[in-house]
This record gives C-alpha cells, sequence and structure tokens, in this order.
C-alpha cells in the first residue's frame, strides 16, 4: 500500500460523454473513486490536463504565441481543477485546490508546505496550471509534483488498460505490456501514453509510473494498494 500517490487525469476524460468541457457525474464517480483510496489513509495528489477546453500545442500558430497558447492551455486546467474540487468536496471528500499560476482570487497558491499540511491533514490536493512554465506538458507536471511532495508513484489515468506492444485500437494482436523499464518507454515511439520528458524525468529520478485504465471501478484503489494493475514503468 503506497502512503502517497500522485493521480494524473488527462482534460479528455474529464470530458466523459461530452465533446468538451466537465462530465459532471462521471467527474462525481472518479471522487467516490477517490474516497475509497483516501479512506485507507493513503494521501492523493491529482494534476489536472487541460485538453478538454483548450490544449496549448494546438493553439499555437495563426497570431497566438505558443507561450500564450500554453498560458491558455494552464488556464484551461485551472478550470477543471476548481470544478473537481467542487465536485469532490459534494461528495464528502476534502479537498483543496492549489494553483501554479498566480490566480489567488480564485485558488490558493501552490506552496510546498502548505501542500503537506494538506495531505497531513487527510485532504486531497487538486493542481492546477501544470508546472507554470510554457512548453512543459502536464504530464512533466505531474511528475515533477510527484518528485516535490515524495509521492511514491505516479499514477497515469487512461482510457486502455495500460500499455500495449502495438496500438490496440489498429490492431486484433496488441497485446498487454504488465511491465517496462524506462529505457523501454523512452527508446520506443510507439508508445505515447506519456510525454517523454516525463518519462525521462521520471527515469532519471527513479519515479515509479502506473499506467492503467482508470475508468474501472477499484482501479485506483488496486494501484494505491500495490496490486498488479495496467502497465507498471520503472
Amino acid at each position: 500500500m503506497y502512503t502517497r500517490i500522485l493521480l494524473k487525469l488527462s482534460g479528455e476524460q474529464l470530458a466523459g460523454k461530452f465533446e468538451s468541457g466537465i462530465d459532471a457525474e462521471l467527474a462525481a464517480w472518479l471522487a467516490r473513486e477517490v474516497k475509497k483510496v483516501a479512506d485507507t489513509g493513503t494521501q492523493v495528489v491529482i494534476m489536472v490536463g487541460g485538453g478538454n477546453y483548450a490544449r496549448g500545442a494546438q493553439l499555437a500558430g495563426h497570431g497566438i504565441h505558443r507561450v500564450t497558447a500554453d498560458h491558455i492551455g494552464m488556464l484551461a486546467t485551472m478550470m477543471n481543477a476548481l470544478a473537481l474540487t467542487d465536485i469532490f468536496e459534494t461528495q464528502g471528500v476534502p479537498t483543496r485546490c492549489l494553483s501554479n499560476i498566480f490566480a489567488e482570487q480564485v485558488a490558493e497558491p501552490f506552496v510546498h508546505r502548505l501542500a503537506i499540511k494538506h495531505l497531513e491533514k487527510g485532504r486531497v490536493v487538486i493542481a492546477g496550471g501544470g508546472i507554470g512554465r510554457p512548453y512543459l506538458t502536464t504530464d512533466t507536471a505531474a511528475v515533477s509534483l510527484a518528485l516535490e511532495l515524495d509521492c511514491q508513484a505516479v499514477l497515469k489515468a487512461t482510457k486502455v488498460d495500460g500499455v500495449y506492444d502495438e496500438d490496440p485500437s489498429k490492431s486484433n494482436n496488441a497485446k498487454l505490456l504488465s511491465t517496462l523499464t524506462y529505457q523501454e518507454a523512452v527508446a520506443n515511439d510507439a508508445i505515447k501514453v506519456m510525454d517523454k520528458a516525463a518519462m525521462g524525468l521520471a527515469m532519471e529520478q527513479h519515479m515509479p509510473l502506473v499506467v492503467f485504465n482508470a475508468m474501472t471501478e477499484d482501479s485506483i484503489l488496486k494501484v494505491a494498494e500495490g496490486q498488479p494493475v495496467g502497465t507498471s514503468i520503472s
């Protein structure tokens, strides 16, 4: 059983049955799944993406500078973090939203000691604003935050069961890989489930990664308990 984990959720997952925005029913279900983990005493940090509203790399161009586009992406993650915080609290999960960009009017600023205090008091900490700098994805921000907060693993939530040797949507012969080394994950261009920079940082700092389907009941709890779910990269 891990004592502190970081769960990375993408914006696309939060959109659920919609093409954009947040699926509040899905978010409430996720809150109840996270509550199962928190109730065991495991401390939970959540890093959210913003692709359901805006993605910096896609916005750049046609007069929008890349830095500005990435700032828009950071604001998109803030919208997700704020919405999730309210939904989690409504589901009985004590939660605090901390921002890595200047947004004091809507969220507490991310401060290392403050985040630790919230976790130690049994609150889920949701981080918005990514890493607060352009050219870095929320995957990289997730690994960085996990390292900063002494998490024992990064749980990368996906819509598939883990990492496959081929794209499962294109090949019926694709096989789920239960374990991978960092070197294999970084070197294989076919593995696109996580940003290469994020995996490189995890490899450098020996941060275990678990890629799994978070949309299956009890899957987050099982990973937190150390059960073999999805793909373990270490």
